[in-house]
């Protein structure tokens, strides 16, 4: 018989057990579109971190003061070295340095229209703010008045807080902050408390250290958070992308461990490594999936070759060869892995843009939704998805046709 004739056959076997054989489908189906939905969300989470990382300065590396290890002074949590004008005006120095950016750090309570919350405080030169964010947008109506210790910026976040319907922080408000420390000189805890007028609020940026800080000069910074000239960290600006590890090599030979410096590529690394394992992990999830459906396979076939014992032993009475009954029952493994598959892949990619639409929620503020997650789907993955679940379903097939075709005509017509 032809190949049409087998198909023909197989099928009308697969509608004679239909239900048998949706719920086998079902099964593949699964499968086939849970590993595309989630290859779609992970390829869709890298983008969106590239996407984000990108829109910060690839050129700029960050360092903080390291701490003392082990050693007569082990337990103190004193850094070993203190960033002050001369570590700022020596590294400035270093060649391929084009700037360095000091900062004060810290965090505060704010108070505005009745309600107080946490918030970080970035204390910068606001001239240069851009500098670690070049696409930085402000609301309308903002500015950044760098000269004024009473001025602050507002980041996203803070002035749009997730699950209030009205903004917390407008432009021309003015706030309060409240500062906690412990007194250098009494040793008792003390505050620090001033008000501050909000000249800009900024958009979304995706960076987490300006969309949710409070933004002010220096001068307010030093003020508020008590450091007495004494940085949290620096921002070392290098001439391009390209010189960043040297700058670092440079700023380690100077320092040893007694600085910290962590660069654009070192965040870039973890986050990949992160992912990486990530998507090990939701692949092996779907990969499951996958398998439970092959299994449903091999059980309705196997199955099937059980209830068709006398069938089998009819057509090879009339003479039909092992082989025709092998390829009958490989067809039908086939035509199930065929629809249970392509089913599965329509149903992964539609599925992938439902879990976005339907589970990320909307950033707030004026920014719009920067940071939801897109699925991607890649073609040449969703390719070698679609082969994965037919030839698993073909695999699955094997033994129950194998069966099938080893039966002899006597031993298949005697059996009740």
């Amino acid at each position: 018989m032809s190949l049409q004739d087998i198909l023909k056959l197989a099928k009308s076997a697969l509608v004679e057990r239909k239900v048998r054989a949706i719920l086998t489908i079902l099964m593949v189906m699964v499968g086939t579109s849970l590993m595309i939905a989630l290859n779609g969300l992970s390829a869709g989470q890298a983008a969106l971190v590239q996407k984000q990382f990108s829109s910060l300065a690839p050129n700029v590396l960050t360092v903080s003061a390291g701490q003392r290890g082990f050693g007569p002074q082990a337990g103190s949590s004193t850094p070993s070295i203190v960033l002050t004008n001369v570590v700022v005006d020596r590294i400035k120095s270093l060649p391929f340095v084009t700037d360095v950016i000091p900062t004060y750090q810290g965090s505060v309570s704010l108070e505005s229209q009745g309600n107080t919350i946490n918030a970080s405080v970035l204390a910068i030169d606001p001239q240069k703010i851009r500098i670690l964010s070049p696409s930085l947008e402000l609301e309308e109506g903002s500015a950044i008045r760098a000269g004024d210790p009473s001025a602050i910026l507002v980041g996203a976040n803070i002035a749009n807080p997730a699950g209030r319907a009205t903004p917390l922080v407008t432009v021309g408000q003015t706030v309060r902050l409240t500062f906690n420390f412990v007194d250098q000189t009494t040793g008792k805890q003390d505050e620090e408390v001033k008000s501050f007028i909000v000249s800009g609020v900024m958009l979304l940026t995706g960076s987490n250290q300006l969309d949710n800080a409070l933004v002010m000069n220096m001068s307010a910074g030093d003020s508020l958070l008590h450091r007495g000239g004494r940085y949290d960290g620096m921002r070392v600006v290098a001439q391009s992308s390209e010189y960043v590890d040297a700058v670092q090599q440079q700023i380690t030979a100077l320092y040893g461990n007694t600085i910290g410096v962590t660069t654009p590529r070192a965040i870039l690394t973890a986050i990949g490594q992160f992912q990486s394992g990530n998507a090990s992990f939701i692949q092996s999830i779907a990969i499951i999936a996958l398998i439970v459906g092959t299994i449903g396979i091999v059980t309705t076939l196997y199955t099937s070759v059980n209830e068709r014992t006398k069938e089998i032993g009819t057509m090879k009475a009339i003479g039909a060869s092992g082989k025709f009954i092998l390829s009958l029952f490989l067809a039908e493994a086939i035509i199930i892995g065929l629809i249970g598959s392509t089913v599965g892949l329509v149903a992964g990619v539609a599925g992938g843009y439902l879990l976005t639409s339907g589970l990320t929620p909307a950033q707030p503020g004026p920014g719009g939704r920067p940071g939801q997650l897109v699925p991607v789907f890649i073609l040449t993955d969703m390719a070698n998805v679609w082969a994965l679940s037919v030839g698993m379903s073909i695999v699955a097939g094997l033994y129950p046709a194998w069966k099938a075709s080893r039966l002899t005509p006597l031993v298949a017509l005697r059996k009740e």
